[in-house]
């Protein structure tokens, strides 16, 4: 059986990614979505997903590139003058994992965010990290524990399988790194020794802003068996925090398509969010039926 999340990134980062969320999930096939519980427009992102009750949302820790929960004067050594996370992630990186002070204020920041997504009233659908930061060892371990005590039962693991990809576009040789690629099979063992699922495969990293409607049908037409993730940046048009060079509408689009929605029907797929999956399928059983709109396919 194939079981399928596909998650937008960033949600409540801006009121151009929140349209695009709920307009995905209403009438396209977004599943999830990941909040940024301190991003300019999370009180908007919040009411839309109470309005959305099907809509799964998680955490999307951030520790570079955003704003902390916490005071600044409380996480000084992670932020720059302007009060925004460091963007210099190798020289964070290697702070937090041998200068106490500041492994003490990312313990702190990562639990206000654990604490502001709880204080949405939303369930804790899983949890990643902006840039997948969350593969620093210290930071992996630190999400499984701290996590843990908020009820994190899900998270994401960026293995993407490059053959895949390239039965999607042949011209795809990208692989990851071989330290990325370690460090994620490392994360995945780490969190499911805790009893936190993680999907066998996530695609996103190699397409990450440029998820085509095109890549986006083909992945799901060449999914392999089991639980897979695929996550988008989707918003109805650029944004002032947004990422240079990121197609943000096309990828609204992408989800929207009806060739993106005929590839989840025709395809023996069953579409939900994490929590949907945590429980296995006995062998044998069929995939449950895809609420899918109607109405968007020809």
């Amino acid at each position: 059986m194939r079981r399928l999340i596909v998650t937008a990134d960033d949600f409540g980062a801006a009121p151009e990614v929140n349209e695009a969320v709920e307009a995905a999930h209403r009438e396209g096939i977004l599943t999830a979505a990941s909040l940024m519980v301190a991003g300019g427009a999370v009180k908007d992102a919040v009411m839309r997903a109470h309005r959305l009750p099907s809509l799964r949302v998680g955490l999307h820790l951030t520790l570079v590139e955003g704003r902390p929960v916490l005071p600044a004067a409380e996480v000084h050594h992670l932020i720059g003058p302007e009060g925004r996370f460091r963007s210099d992630m190798a020289r964070l990186g290697a702070e937090i994992a041998f200068d106490r002070r500041v492994r003490q204020q990312t313990v702190a920041e990562i639990t206000a965010q654990f604490e502001a997504f709880r204080a949405t009233g939303l369930a804790l659908d899983h949890c990643n990290a902006h840039k997948h930061f969350h593969l620093h060892p210290v930071l992996g371990g630190l999400v499984a524990s701290i996590g843990s005590r908020f009820g994190l039962t899900a998270a994401r693991v960026p293995i993407e399988p490059h053959h895949v990809l390239r039965r999607v576009d042949p011209r795809a040789g990208w692989r990851p790194s071989w330290l990325t690629g370690s460090l994620a099979h490392a994360l995945r063992r780490r969190l499911r020794s805790k009893g936190i699922l993680t999907p066998e495969r996530s695609f996103g990293t190699r397409w990450s802003g440029r998820m085509t409607q095109r890549r986006l049908a083909g992945l799901i037409r060449h999914l392999p068996e089991g639980i897979s993730e695929i996550y988008l940046h989707p918003a109805t048009r650029s944004y002032e925090t947004g990422a240079a060079g990121y197609r943000y509408r096309e990828e609204l689009d992408a989800l929207l398509a009806p060739d993106t929605l005929a590839a989840c029907r025709s395809a023996a797929v069953r579409l939900g969010g994490f929590s949907d999956f945590l429980a296995p399928v006995p062998p044998g059983v069929a995939a449950a039926p895809l609420a899918l709109p109607e109405r968007t396919v020809p």
